[in-house]
């Protein structure tokens, strides 16, 4: 299992029930072919660098986690077609890998 960090960027107008379904939606995506969620860290809303979508401000997410390489096309599919997110980015974090 490789290390990753995801952070993504939500419509600050969603309400809570979707912004859950999000969370939810990625947690199963990471943890249906044995990945582990490490740490999530909810950084709340922030004004954005530029203009998206006409918005100025998202609500922000970070999640540490460990998946297979393969399992990171599937991720980024879900994190796609998801009109709440805005923006996401997944990296992989090379100083801690887990067998």
């Amino acid at each position: 299992m490789k290390a990753y960090e995801l952070l993504y960027i939500v419509d600050p107008s969603a309400n809570d029930e979707v912004r859950a379904g999000v969370s939810a939606r990625i947690d199963v995506t990471i943890t249906s072919e044995g990945g582990t969620i490490d740490s999530v860290e909810e950084w709340g809303k922030r004004k954005l660098a530029y203009e998206i979508d006409g918005l100025n401000e998202g609500e922000y997410v970070l999640i540490n986690f460990h998946a297979d390489p393969t399992q990171i096309k599937e991720l980024d599919r879900v994190l796609r077609i998801n009109d709440a997110v805005k923006r996401h980015m997944i990296v992989a974090r090379v100083e801690k890998e887990q067998e």
